[in-house]
C-alpha cells in the first residue's frame, strides 16, 4: 500500500521536476556567450554539451507537442516544413532579439516556441 502512495506521488512530483529544471534563456544565452568568449579553448568545456542537450530536448518537445496537435486534430502551435534548416546561429540570433530584461523569466523551451511561431506561422 505505502508503495501505491509514493508511486502516485512520484507522478504528481516529477513533471513539476522536469518543468523546474528548464533552463532560463537567460543562463542559456550566458553559458553561450562565454563559451564564445573562450573561442577554441571552449571546445573541451562540458557546457557545449549541456547547451546541445538543451536545444535537443526542446527541439524534441516541440516536435511531440506539434505531432499531437495534429494527430488531435486542434490547431497547430505553428506549422514548420517537415524537416527545419534553421542553423545554430539562426536560432541564437532569435534568441538574442529577447529583449534583457524578459529573458530570466522566459525557458529555453518558451523562446524556442515563440521563435517557431514567428517563423512558421499556420496560414
Amino acid at each position: 500500500m505505502k508503495l501505491r502512495f509514493l508511486v502516485a506521488g512520484a507522478a504528481l512530483v516529477l513533471p513539476a521536476m522536469v518543468q523546474a529544471a528548464e533552463m532560463s534563456l537567460a543562463t542559456f544565452l550566458a553559458k553561450a556567450d562565454a563559451l564564445e568568449a573562450k573561442g577554441i579553448l571552449a571546445i573541451g568545456s562540458p557546457d557545449i554539451a549541456v547547451l546541445k542537450g538543451e536545444m535537443q530536448r526542446v527541439g524534441k518537445a516541440y516536435r511531440a507537442d506539434i505531432n499531437a496537435q495534429q494527430a488531435a486534430k486542434r490547431p497547430a502551435h505553428s506549422c514548420p516544413p517537415p524537416k527545419i534548416t534553421m542553423s545554430s546561429d539562426d536560432i541564437m540570433a532569435e534568441f538574442r532579439k529577447t529583449p534583457v530584461p524578459q529573458r530570466k523569466a522566459l525557458t529555453v523551451r518558451t523562446a524556442f516556441y515563440g521563435v517557431m511561431k514567428r517563423r512558421y506561422p499556420c496560414s
